[in-house]
């Protein structure tokens, strides 16, 4: 299978806590070692780990879209990192284990080969246009 990217990190995002699994090549030739840690879901912990993904060079983040979870891992990445944004169906649908480490590698992994279709994330002025007519929907409903 063909390598699309060499250091790839894959993200399985739930409400308290990410796990974030890095893929590097190996000290031989053609092996990669992937190391899986544990973030917060804070605005500190998310920047922190933004800081280790460009210290390790890496050319491709993939995260799992799990409800509104992604959205602050995501808007902090978007500027500095090449982030693809995947269904978690799409991802479940490729064989593979399913829990949260072993998920992180798998996202990494699949990403690495470029195996993950992007989904669609509309621009920032789009998504401010959105947050305000959600707003403004739910305060016309609740005056209502």
């Amino acid at each position: 299978m063909d390598l699309v990217h060499e250091r790839a990190a894959g993200i399985d995002i739930s409400k308290k806590d990410a796990k974030a699994a890095v893929r590097v090549p190996g000290k031989r030739a053609g092996t990669f070692t992937t190391r899986v840690t544990t973030w917060g879901a804070t605005t500190n912990e998310i920047l922190s780990l933004r800081d280790m993904l460009v210290a390790g060079k890496v050319t491709t983040v993939v995260m799992e879209a799990t409800s509104d979870y992604w959205k602050p891992f995501y808007y902090l990445f978007e500027d500095v990192l090449p982030v693809m944004l995947v269904n978690a169906r799409a991802a479940r649908n490729i064989p593979g284990r399913k829990t949260d480490v072993s998920d992180a590698a798998w996202l990494a992994q699949l990403g690495a080969h470029g195996l993950l279709r992007a989904c669609f994330v509309p621009p920032a002025p789009v998504r401010e246009l959105r947050d305000l007519t959600r707003a403004r929907t739910v305060a016309v409903q609740d005056r209502t």
